[in-house]
């Protein structure tokens, strides 16, 4: 769905605001913390201190307000008070956030004290995958020419790309049309417009791209135990290009 420079304006509040959440989370040292204490506290952070809601609590069933996934977990791992993050994990965050009827979404895999450099390329290689996909983003491109640049970016440095999961239409609804695929051949796909606003949000394995589910219905992890790194931004097609609407200060704006 193609949102009015008004709604634009209204997501621009919205993921400005879910970026400093992920500010605010740089700031604490996650060692030694459950996933269930970071779940409650950008919980309270979004309710109290933004004055905002934690769109994902209460979405399809779901009791809390972030994924959190660590190492081999893939997506939409369950926050726990038992499930605690060690020195040398890596843990992907994806919190989204609703201000004025209109919601963002992102996410970013932190590295956990002393990380591997193994792991460390991973994590490093899915946050370039999904800029690479984030710069094919302009009115008259596709939504094919997203997907392609982030496989082709992922395989270069010999990685795979999750093909189950993908980006999504955002706005009013946590997922609206379009699906974004984080696989694609060039010129395929919708024709993306100026308003246009979607997620780019590529996950990467280290070993085979095939995920299972685990039994509480929620958590996908690499069928192989090999890790696994995410990131996602909420983006809005403009006139002459794009604008990643949850930019974090410490990352540089595209120039279009």
């Amino acid at each position: 769905m193609v949102k009015t420079p008004d709604e634009v304006a209204l997501m621009r509040i919205s993921g400005k605001l879910l970026a400093s959440v992920f500010e605010m989370l740089d700031r604490q040292d996650l060692a030694g913390m459950s996933t269930l204490q970071i779940n409650d506290l950008v919980d309270h952070y979004i309710t109290t201190d933004l004055a905002a809601r934690p769109a994902s609590k209460g979405q399809y069933g779901f009791k809390f307000v972030l994924n959190s996934s660590i190492n081999q977990v893939v997506c939409h791992g369950v926050p726990d008070a038992g499930e605690v993050v060690r020195d040398g994990d890596i843990i992907n965050l994806d919190i989204t956030l609703e201000k004025n009827g209109f919601i963002a979404d992102s996410s970013k895999t932190y590295l956990v004290g002393d990380v591997p450099p193994a792991t460390r390329r991973l994590v490093r290689v899915a946050q370039e995958a999904m800029w690479q996909g984030i710069r094919q983003v302009r009115p008259d491109a596709h939504i094919g020419d997203v997907g392609h640049a982030i496989e082709r970016h992922a395989r270069k440095h010999g990685y795979s790309v999750v093909r189950e999961f993908c980006g999504h239409g955002i706005g009013r609804e946590m997922h609206e049309e379009p699906q974004v695929m984080n696989f694609g051949r060039p010129g395929s796909g919708v024709r993306l417009r100026e308003g246009m606003v979607f997620t780019v949000e590529p996950m990467l394995n280290q070993g085979s791209r095939q995920v299972v589910t685990r039994d509480d219905g929620w958590t996908v992890v690499t069928r192989d135990g090999k890790l696994s790194a995410q990131f996602e931004h909420t983006v809005a097609v403009t006139g002459n290009g794009v604008e990643v609407l949850t930019l974090r200060a410490d990352e540089t704006p595209l120039r279009t």
